[in-house]
C-alpha cells in the first residue's frame, strides 16, 4: 500500500522575526506537513529558524534540508540536533548531505575535498550522530527517542550510506556538476537510482520515506510556454523532455495532481518538498492530495 503523502516547503529568505514567523504561520495554514530550512551561506541559519517556527507553529515539522556536513563537527552538531530537539518538543527531522557548493568552503574557510571525502565525512557524522544522540550520557537529550534522520542522496556510496542509515531517502533528482551546478535527472536516470538504492535497502527491517525536491511549480493551460523562460538554463534539453522531468510540475492543477500521484507509483516518491517561491501555487495540490 502506497504510503500517504506528506509536503514540505523550504524556507530560503532570510527575514526579521515577524515576517519569518508570518510565513512559517502561512505554511501552517497552507496545509504543509514540514517546514524547512537549508544550509547555505546568504541564507538563514537553520538551527534557530526552526526553533522560531516551532514558536510560530503548532502542527508541522520542523526539518534541516539539508545540512552540509562540512560546515559541522559531529559533536557539536549532536549539542545542535538535541537542543533543537527539545526546543521544538520533539518536532525535529534532521536532513543531512555532502555540500555541493565549493565555493561557500572556500568563503567559510573550510576544506572541499575530493567527492569521496565528502561521502566518508559524512558517514563519520552520521555514526557519531547515532553514537552520541544514542547515549544517555549525551547532555542535552533530545525529546524523540530517535530523531528522523532524512539523507539527500544520488550516488552509488551515498545511496548505501541512505540505506543502512536514513529515515527518510531524499532524491534530489540532479547531479552536482562543477562549481555547484546541478544538473537535472531525466525520468529513466530516476528510475535507476530509485531501484540500486531499493536494491541496497532491501534488507531493511523498516521501509524509508521517499522524498523529491521539486524544483519548478507552475500552474498553466500553457505548459509549453510557461516553460520558456528556464530553457535557457538547461540548454541541452527540449522544451518536452523539460516538462517531463520529475523535478518538474507544471501544467493545470488537474494534470500536476495526476503526476504527483503517478510519480509515487512509479518512483514511491509520497514526501514531497518545494522551494519557498513554490509555496503558493503549489498549495491548492496539497490541498487537493489531502482529499483522497
Amino acid at each position: 500500500m502506497a504510503r500517504p503523502f506528506r509536503f514540505g516547503v523550504n524556507l530560503m529568505s532570510p527575514a526579521p522575526a515577524g515576517e519569518w514567523r508570518a510565513k512559517c504561520r502561512r505554511a501552517e495554514e497552507l496545509g504543509y506537513d514540514v517546514i524547512l530550512a537549508p544550509d547555505h551561506l546568504g541564507m538563514p541559519a537553520p538551527f534557530p529558524a526552526l526553533v522560531a517556527a516551532a514558536e510560530a507553529t503548532e502542527r508541522p515539522r520542523l526539518g534541516t534540508f539539508v545540512l552540509n556536513a562540512g560546515f559541522w563537527n559531529p559533536a557539536l552538531l549532536a549539542r545542535e540536533v538535541a537542543t533543537t530537539d527539545a526546543l521544538t518538543d520533539g518536532r525535529l527531522e534532521l536532513g543531512l548531505g555532502t555540500g555541493y557548493v565549493q565555493a561557500e568552503h572556500e568563503t567559510a574557510g573550510l576544506p572541499w575535498g575530493s567527492p569521496g571525502e565528502r561521502v566518508d565525512h559524512l558517514r563519520r557524522t552520521v555514526e557519531e550522530l547515532e553514537r552520541l544522540l544514542g547515549s544517555e550520557d549525551q547532555q542535552p537529550q533530545p525529546v524523540q527517542k530517535r530523531v528522523p534522520l532524512l539523507i539527500g542522496a544520488n550516488g552509488d556510496r551515498m545511496l548505501r550510506l541512505t540505506a543502512e542509515h536514513a529515515d527518510i531517502a531524499a532524491f534530489t533528482g540532479a547531479r552536482a556538476r562543477d562549481g555547484g551546478v546541478l544538473e537535472p535527472l531525466a525520468a529513466e536516470e530516476l528510475d535507476e537510482r530509485v531501484a540500486l538504492y531499493r536494491k541496497l535497502a532491501a534488507g531493511r527491517a523498516e521501509p524509508a520515506e521517499l522524498n523529491l525536491l521539486i524544483q519548478i511549480v507552475i500552474v498553466t493551460d500553457d505548459p509549453g510556454a510557461a516553460i520558456q523562460p528556464w530553457l535557457s538554463l538547461i540548454p541541452h534539453l527540449t522544451e518536452q523532455q523539460v516538462l517531463e522531468l520529475p523535478i518538474v510540475l507544471v501544467g493545470t492543477l488537474d494534470d500536476i495532481v495526476e503526476h504527483v500521484r503517478a510519480q509515487r507509483d512509479r518512483f514511491g516518491f509520497s514526501y514531497l518538498t518545494v522551494l519557498e517561491p513554490n509555496m503558493e501555487v503549489f498549495a491548492p495540490v496539497v490541498a487537493r492530495l489531502r482529499e483522497t
